[in-house]
């Protein structure tokens, strides 16, 4: 395997959202995980998750890198965002309500019913 290839795929995998907030994880998994708790927000949204799940954490610094990994991670295409009144509000794109639908059986590939 080519190097070019291996590091392309440690760039873009898919996110692992951690299950529990851990005040050892590194800072990207922390606000992986606010944002997870909160379904959608902007970075200030999740840095208010952020200081309320480890009160005293939100300073200049870490509002920098909320901003920085959050709009990385929607670049890279790795979470969705939306532009709110020049605000952005992101999401994990998270499927929360079960497909309803039924299938046709006529549309089917033949062989497949």
């Amino acid at each position: 395997m080519i190097q070019s290839d291996e590091s392309f795929r440690d760039e873009f995998k898919p996110l692992s959202i951690p299950a529990s907030y851990e005040s050892a994880d590194t800072q990207e998994s922390k606000i992986i995980f606010a944002l997870a708790q909160l379904g959608e927000g902007s970075a200030d949204d999740v840095l208010a998750r952020l200081e309320e799940l480890q009160p005293g954490s939100a300073d200049p610094q870490l509002a920098a890198m909320t901003e920085v990994v959050l709009s990385g991670l929607f670049n890279k295409g790795l979470i969705k965002g939306t532009d709110h009144s020049g605000k952005m509000s992101y999401n994990l794109s998270k499927i929360t309500k079960s497909n309803e639908g039924e299938v046709n059986p006529d549309l089917l590939a033949p062989g497949l019913d």
